[in-house]
């Protein structure tokens, strides 16, 4: 087993494979949705100046459901590689997965309105 050598050329080229994967997780309709969101949340956050905590909570929030979303569509992609027909036990995974954004977007807007409701 050879270690191969650091490379900044290698880790550069590792930023455009990441960056890919934004554009491709960007054609699933949910990460547009969520993208809404973000954008009225942080429109939000600005009309009321929010504190800096408030605004550390909102940023790990958008985040974390952009993570899940990127993760879910992940699993969707293998999963319809792996079994192309409707397998059970590929679907309960689908499932899970989705349902682990769900999880991620309910809480993030219940820290959304935490922080926003004392303000209106």
């Amino acid at each position: 087993m050879s270690k191969k050598s650091f490379s900044i050329r290698k880790r550069l080229e590792s930023f455009v494979y990441a960056f890919r994967g934004l554009r491709w997780l960007f054609d699933e309709h949910n990460a547009w949705i969520h993208l809404v969101a973000m954008v009225g949340v942080i429109t939000a956050g600005f009309l009321f100046s929010i504190t800096q905590g408030e605004w550390i909570a909102i940023i790990l929030c958008i985040g974390i459901v952009f993570a899940a979303e990127a993760f879910n569509t992940a699993i969707e992609k293998l999963a319809n590689v792996v079994s192309p027909q409707w397998n059970k036990d590929i679907g309960k995974v689908k499932d899970l997965a989705a349902g682990a954004v769900l999880i991620c977007a309910i809480a993030a807007a219940i820290v959304g309105l935490i922080i926003f409701i004392p303000y209106l």
